[in-house]
C-alpha cells in the first residue's frame, strides 16, 4: 500500500492560493493606527461635552480594531463564515454593555460622590450628630 501524501492548509481558498497581507497593506494600516493614536489623543485636548466625547473616543476605537481584526488578524481574507461569528460576538458584547448602560441612572442617586457628606438614606436610622 502506497500511502499518498495530503497536505490540507486551513489557510488557502478554493483555488490553493494563500492570502497574505502585503508588506505595503500592513505598514499602511499600521501607519493608519499610529495616526489614529494621534487623532485619539489630539481629541482628549478638545471638550465637546461628556457623551461626544465618549462617542468620539468610542468611534475611533472601533475603527482602530477593525484594521486590526480586518488586516492584522486577516478575517478580510478568511470564510465569511467567520466573519458573521465574530460580529455576531460583537453584537452580543454591545447589547450587554448597552443594557447595562439603560440601567445606570437608576442608581446614580444611591452613589456616594462626597465621602465627606453623604446625602441621607432614604430609609433606615437617620446619622447620629454628636
Amino acid at each position: 500500500m502506497a500511502a499518498t501524501a495530503h497536505h490540507d492548509d486551513h489557510h488557502d481558498d478554493h483555488h490553493g492560493i494563500s492570502h497574505t497581507a502585503s508588506v505595503k497593506v500592513l505598514l499602511g494600516t499600521g501607519g493608519a493606527l499610529l495616526m489614529l493614536t494621534l487623532v485619539t489623543v489630539l481629541a482628549t485636548k478638545v471638550d465637546f461635552g461628556p457623551n461626544i466625547n465618549l462617542a468620539v473616543a468610542m468611534l475611533i476605537a472601533v475603527v482602530k480594531a477593525t484594521l486590526v481584526v480586518l488586516f492584522f488578524m486577516h478575517l478580510k481574507y478568511d470564510k465569511i463564515f467567520h466573519t458573521v461569528i465574530f460580529l455576531s460576538a460583537v453584537l452580543a458584547a454591545a447589547l450587554f454593555v448597552g443594557f447595562t448602560l439603560m440601567d445606570s441612572g437608576q442608581y446614580q442617586d444611591a452613589n456616594i460622590w462626597d465621602v465627606d457628606h453623604p446625602p441621607v438614606a432614604p430609609v433606615g436610622p437617620r446619622p447620629v450628630s454628636g
